[in-house]
């Protein structure tokens, strides 16, 4: 039987291109600096992608593989995958769901605890010696207790309030439909919702819809007290608006692990003392990681086999 044809995207985890090359006949995207000369090149031997959030399967990339079967992205995030020409083609489309779920919730509440508890800052305070030199650290704000807004209240939306409850917040949120099956406070609008809270957490998925979905008028409703922390997608923020809101003063502090031109971002962040930065490490984890990859294999096993995938999007 003919090997899958697998064509991997962008390194990523070591083990999973490593089990992509035991497993099946491996084809490394970016080995080659013209990515339109490496596809007509291979064409006929690939049919199977393996992208994630930064390099997915566009409809270029689509197109241009005509024996393309199934995409399985080693992500939650499908904004990397074009959906409906994988429709349209009968492509078979997988992800990562569940497995980086806690990671990815831990991180939200690191990012609030470390903005208004100005972590980064204390550290630096410490190993620079003025602590010595100078006294006690300033006095920062509290996060336990502090009401937290959550937008998208799926998985990860739902840890994240599990989490943040533990602290004591009181939990509202704003999504597409109201949940029924929870206790949290409902807001229609997510206007309404950054009026109503301290800390406003993004977690849901990057569609037309929610780009910029946290605009001026957002910021401006959570006011300059308020922190925004971002796990989404960098796309969910308008940035230059982000950078003028903190500068100006109108918005506390953010917490980002997300950027809209990843790895670019806004060097005017660098300089602000209220912003704390991760580079988009929410599921970045050796348990999570080897989690997610296993779910790419496995599903590509059972494609192979024509059994049932165990995380079928399309």
């Amino acid at each position: 039987m003919e090997a899958l044809g697998v064509l991997l995207t962008y390194p990523m985890n070591p083990y999973l291109e490593e089990e992509l090359d035991k497993r099946f006949k491996l084809f490394r995207l970016w080995e080659s600096p013209n990515k339109k000369d490496f596809l007509r090149s291979n064409f006929a031997s690939i049919r199977a992608v393996v992208g994630n959030t930064n390099v997915g399967a566009d409809a270029e990339t689509i197109d241009a593989l005509p024996r393309l079967e199934i995409v399985s992205t080693y992500s939650v995030g499908l904004d990397k995958v074009d959906l409906k020409k994988c429709s349209e083609r009968g492509v078979r489309v997988t992800n990562t769901p569940d497995v980086l779920t806690e990671d990815v919730a831990d991180i939200a509440i690191e990012l609030a605890l470390a903005v208004m508890r100005r972590i980064p800052q204390a550290d630096g305070y410490v190993r620079s010696g003025n602590w010595k030199a100078k006294g006690y650290f300033r006095l920062t704000t509290k996060f336990s207790g502090k009401a937290v807004g959550i937008v998208g209240l799926g998985r990860i939306g739902m840890a994240i309030a599990k989490r943040a409850a533990a602290f004591g917040c009181p939990i509202s949120y704003y999504s597409r439909t109201e949940k029924p099956e929870t206790n949290f406070k409902y807001h229609p609008t997510i206007i309404e919702l950054a009026s109503n809270c301290d800390v406003l957490v993004v977690a849901c998925p990057l569609t037309e819809e929610t780009h910029h979905i946290v605009n001026r008028d957002v910021m401006d409703a959570l006011g300059p007290k308020g922190v925004l922390v971002n796990i989404g997608r960098g796309p969910h923020v308008d940035e230059p608006e982000l950078v003028k809101a903190l500068v100006e003063g109108r918005l506390g502090g953010a917490g980002l692990d997300v950027y809209e031109q990843e790895p670019h971002l806004p060097e005017e962040l660098f300089e602000l003392e209220n912003v704390v930065l991760l580079p988009h490490v929410g599921s970045g984890t050796l348990e999570t990681g080897k989690a997610m990859a296993d779910l790419v294999l496995e599903n590509l096993e059972a494609h192979v086999q024509n059994k049932p995938l165990l995380t079928p999007v399309v």
